[in-house]
């Protein structure tokens, strides 16, 4: 599982989520998925992929719930980790927690910690205390949940932890920009790959989403740029290629 791959297969999935419906969810998604068979190493789905982002119970999982025990059935068909988050409930709080499931079933979550108060998500979600760091094919990933593309600090890549971030995201048409320069932001300031996924359509609170999941590098160009269609693209990430620039180019020393 650790055994280090020089070139990570990363897939971005941008789609469209049927209102507070994990099972259609899942179901459509199951078809888009197939495509990947043998293609890829890393799959990763938007935010709340199963409902949507909404503020009540409506679609909330227990752990090891339907939707989770189809993204063990997902990553083991098509041999992958799969990347995504689920509304959960646990111990009477409720979690947007990010999954990073494994062919072999293992999973590592990350509850999301900055939680968007100009949607009254703190009101309802409960935030998340600490980061995650997870390893896959000798690569270091980095989970993160939309919001917290934010802030900075939260991201930090320190001592080199990661090598690639992942932000999943339900980030809405008119803050665009911001989610594009923040993506490429923080690949530059961190030395590192980082991957964002977006979702496309209009939720059950009439917000649009255009999508523009993107891969970034850490130079901070675009490798993959989904546009604002409905999209799953695939890249092959460089290990040789980010160690390389790491060491002609190690800003990371004079870190504060």
């Amino acid at each position: 599982m650790n055994t280090l791959k020089s070139h990570l297969r990363v897939s971005l999935v941008q789609t469209n989520l049927l209102w507070e419906s994990p099972a259609a969810n899942c179901a459509h998604l199951e078809e888009q998925l197939q495509s990947l068979m043998g293609e890829t190493d890393l799959i990763i789905l938007p935010e709340m992929f199963t409902t949507g982002f909404s503020m009540n119970d409506q679609g909330a999982e227990i752990m090891n719930g339907p939707s989770l025990s189809w993204m063990k059935l997902m990553a083991d068909r098509l041999n992958v980790l799969l990347v995504g988050s689920i509304k959960i409930k646990e111990s009477g709080h409720f979690f947007n927690r990010m999954f990073a499931v494994y062919p072999d079933g293992h999973l590592v979550y990350y509850d999301k910690k900055h939680l968007f108060r100009m949607g009254n998500e703190h009101e309802f979600y409960t935030a998340g205390k600490s980061t995650s760091v997870i390893s896959y094919l000798g690569w270091k990933i980095s989970l993160f949940v939309c919001y917290d593309l934010r802030f900075p600090v939260w991201s930090r890549n320190n001592r080199l932890q990661y090598d690639l971030a992942v932000y999943v995201a339900n980030w809405p048409a008119p803050r665009a920009l911001a989610w594009s320069t923040l993506l490429k932001a923080r690949a530059i300031e961190n030395l590192a790959y980082v991957a964002g996924v977006n979702r496309i359509g209009v939720d059950g609170n009439d917000l649009n989403y255009q999508g523009d999941s993107a891969l970034i590098s850490f130079k901070g160009d675009a490798l993959i740029d989904l546009g604002n269609l409905a999209s799953i693209e695939t890249y092959s990430l460089s290990m040789d290629e980010l160690l390389d620039f790491r060491e002609k180019f190690p800003a990371y020393l004079d870190a504060d």
